[in-house]
């Protein structure tokens, strides 16, 4: 006898006990006295009554579920020993993410597709919709399969929303810092502020810049922000205007809409841009932005830029060349190394704060693939 047919052997040995799932997908150890039990003999084990109504899904090593006919036999010394079994009288269908899984229930939980599909915890599974935006599945919501036609399902990488008083921002994670959240949505937490968060149904909650919101509370309303002066009648603080830029720039900024300033710390002039949106694929959408303006400018170059909070991409790649670092208001901006290629270089007579900001935006869009 052969190695091979011998360690099909023993495989087959092993197989005298088959693990059987239920309409949950709990498995328990059903021990069976045929190695090559058909799809009756294997749902009269599992103990269904009558066996003739049940319908017996083998589950493949890759987690594909395949249909085992009542009279059909199943070769257990060469397959996996792995069913689910469930008394029904028809099968649904449904896709997820292209692939086609056949379930003996009409109703599907969002946890189990997950468990079928073998879907990793970061990631999100949304019911496609032709009309309507898709529809998150979460593992305790229910889908119904018996409409007409094959529900879809897709899988991909999960995000949260949170509506940070008005502005609503896409994270990445299930939790976020007030900080984090306030930032990303362009509000600046270095000014005081009356903070609550807001959940449907549930008296408002006040929070801290550090206190962490867990996103996947049900019924999440918003972050509700105050100014703490609003009382009082005190104007917002004008912005800082420490030294003067070119009057291009200054044109172009207020045009942009946004807040900036122009400050000195540390005897370094800085351009900061509050707010400004970065495109899709890093997980913030806005960051503070500086450009640190050197005193000879525009005689002098401005080299790369400056964020914070620090940009990372949702791919989880690394961005090079960001290894520069400069403190402003009390927080850690990191740059990024982005330099005027030979053939273009620095021309006082043309280049600004306007040209600055476009290579800004092209290494931006450059590291997600725009």
């Amino acid at each position: 006898m052969s190695q091979i047919a011998e360690a099909a052997l023993r495989r087959g040995k092993d197989r005298y006990s088959i693990e059987v799932a239920d309409a949950s997908l709990t498995y328990r150890t059903v021990q069976i006295d045929d190695l090559t039990p058909t799809g009756l003999q294997l749902a009269r084990a599992a103990g269904v009554k009558p066996p003739d109504d049940a319908v017996v899904l083998q589950v493949g090593a890759d987690g594909a579920l395949d249909l085992v006919e009542p009279e059909k036999p199943v070769d257990l010394r060469h397959q996996d020993g792995r069913f689910v079994i469930v008394a029904s009288d028809r099968l649904y269908f449904f896709k997820l993410s292209g692939d086609r899984f056949e379930w003996p229930c009409r109703v599907v939980t969002g946890g189990l597709i997950r468990k079928l599909g073998a879907v990793s915890p970061d990631m999100a599974i949304y019911l496609e919709k032709a009309d309507r935006p898709d529809r998150r599945i979460d593992d305790h919501d229910l889908v119904d399969l018996d409409p007409e036609g094959t529900e879809s399902f897709i899988a991909r990488k999960a995000v949260w929303k949170l509506n940070v008083h008005g502005v609503v921002i896409d994270v990445a994670a299930s939790t976020i810092t007030v900080r984090d959240a306030m930032e990303q949505a362009g509000f600046d937490t270095a000014k005081p502020w009356h903070m609550f968060f807001k959940v449907v149904g549930q008296p408002k909650q006040p929070v801290e810049l550090d206190t962490g919101l867990d996103l996947d509370t049900p019924g999440i309303e918003k972050l509700r922000l105050t100014p703490k002066n609003v009382d009082n009648g005190e104007a917002p603080p004008a912005p800082h205007r420490e030294f003067a830029l070119l009057d291009v720039d200054t044109a172009y900024l207020d045009r942009l809409g946004l807040r900036w300033e122009t400050i000195v710390e540390a005897d370094r002039r800085w351009l900061l841009i509050h707010g400004y949106r970065v495109p899709a694929g890093y997980t913030k959408t806005q960051v503070r932005l500086a450009l640190e303006i050197p005193p000879a400018y525009p005689g002098a170059a401005i080299y790369g830029f400056y964020a914070y909070p620090p940009l990372a991409l949702t791919s989880g790649c690394e961005i090079p060349n960001t290894q520069l670092r400069g403190t402003l208001l009390g927080v850690e901006f990191h740059g990024w190394s982005r330099y005027r290629g030979p053939s273009a270089p620095w021309d006082a007579a043309t280049d600004n704060v306007v040209t600055q900001l476009g290579l800004v935006e092209a290494a931006l869009a450059k590291e997600v693939g725009e």
